[in-house]
């Protein structure tokens, strides 16, 4: 074996090469895919970040990502959710982290438990509740203002193409969940 490494295939969108984070896991057969993967790494980073620091700008400094996104979906339909229901709308496969999510967001006194039988059902108090509105606010002025700049004259069209790539998300996130379950057997 030489010292040289093999040269991966480029990622090519349009004529000019895409960026990729880790070259040596493009394949010939889905270039694009390694690029989309480093476009998520990014985009996750920057996301978690974002959705941190709108909770901090509306009041609650300690959350974490994945706290943020617990309130939310308690919150979500002012509907009282179990954990396995926060967990499955969320794609999170391990629920002693959201477990511990709930802990930490009823102990600051957003999100309350009610235990029925052998379950507990959680919704946000009504401090919780107001901490989602506050970081929809921020959101308003922060993202969804900057998003109409962004937009321009294209806001229609960039707001179809987004749905787009939401639903195009979402498909991935099921070929992701297979390729794991996949990997898992091997």
């Amino acid at each position: 074996m030489s010292g040289k490494a093999k040269k991966a295939p480029a990622a090519k969108d349009g004529g000019r090469q895409a960026i990729v984070s880790s070259a040596h896991l493009v394949s010939e057969r889905a270039a694009e895919l390694s690029a989309f993967e480093y476009g998520l790494y990014i985009a996750s980073n920057a996301f978690e970040r974002w959705i941190v620091r709108c909770m901090a700008a509306a009041g609650q400094p300690e959350l974490g990502p994945l706290d943020v996104m617990v309130v939310h979906t308690v919150n979500h339909r002012a509907r009282d959710k179990r954990l396995a229901d926060i967990c499955f709308v969320l794609n999170i496969e391990d629920s002693h982290t959201v477990n511990y999510a709930l802990k930490k967001l009823t102990r600051l006194g957003l999100v309350a438990g009610d235990k029925r039988g052998k379950e507990i059902f959680y919704a946000t108090t009504e401090e919780g509740e107001a901490l989602c509105l506050k970081y929809r606010e921020v959101r308003e002025a922060c993202l969804v203002n900057a998003f109409s700049v962004f937009a321009g004259g294209q806001g229609d069209d960039l707001n179809a193409e987004i749905g787009q790539a939401a639903d195009l998300l979402r498909a991935l996130s099921g070929l992701y969940d297979q390729a794991a379950r996949a990997a898992t057997s091997l």
